[in-house]
């Protein structure tokens, strides 16, 4: 479908990616390599990361900084894992692809229940569905952002949520966190986070049903 969606579009073309010999990138003008090797696991943690400092730096950011932010990030305390089956994420502007991405890696890596909200569904009506057993992390954001987010956490606590108040400033090490959760969940449950189930049935037999 991403094949069909490009070969589509009338405009230029660009792609991000670490293997330049598949349809996708030759069917682009432009092709940007942006990881020196295609990534093992199913469950991509660096190929996105990668990914998304190649597409700042096309946008003109200094991205030189990012490794050892990374780096840096990786030294901290990661979150503490717990036996909750359902999770949820929240975050608004910059932070939205994250919060989607954050609870991707949790689906994929720990195979739980992971839920990605923006802060003003959440707050809209979206809790009247969530409740104590839920596992909370709302992404801090700036300005107007963070007085939400900060409403956000207040309103989940009122709940009964295990709720946190995650500090943010830019999606590539803002990741790192939620990566490192799903892959200690992961070994937490006892499941392989690099396979997302597709050499387990009936989920490879879901995955082959389909081109």
């Amino acid at each position: 479908m991403t094949l069909e969606a490009v070969r589509g579009f009338e405009g230029e073309k660009w792609a991000i990616t670490g293997n330049t010999d598949t349809p996708i990138p030759q069917a682009c003008d432009h092709v940007l390599v942006a990881t020196p090797e295609v990534e093992q696991s199913y469950c991509h943690t660096a190929s996105y990361t990668c990914a998304v400092a190649a597409g700042r730096a096309l946008l003109g950011e200094d991205v030189s900084g990012l490794a050892a932010a990374v780096a840096a990030k990786l030294e901290e305390e990661p979150f503490l894992v717990s036996e909750h089956e359902r999770w949820l994420v929240v975050g608004a502007g910059r932070d939205w692809p994250t919060a989607l991405e954050a609870v991707l890696k949790l689906r994929e890596g720990a195979h739980v229940a992971a839920e990605g909200h923006q802060t003003e569904q959440l707050l809209h009506g979206h809790l009247a569905a969530i409740d104590d057993s839920v596992r909370c992390f709302v992404l801090e954001g700036e300005g107007r952002a963070a007085e939400r987010a900060a409403e956000a956490v207040t309103a989940l606590s009122e709940l009964g949520c295990d709720v946190a108040l995650v500090p943010t400033g830019h999606p590539v090490v803002d990741i790192v966190p939620f990566q490192r959760l799903a892959v200690d969940l992961a070994d937490l449950r006892g499941v392989d986070p690099d396979m997302i189930r597709w050499n387990e049935d009936p989920w490879d037999r879901a995955r082959r049903a389909y081109s």
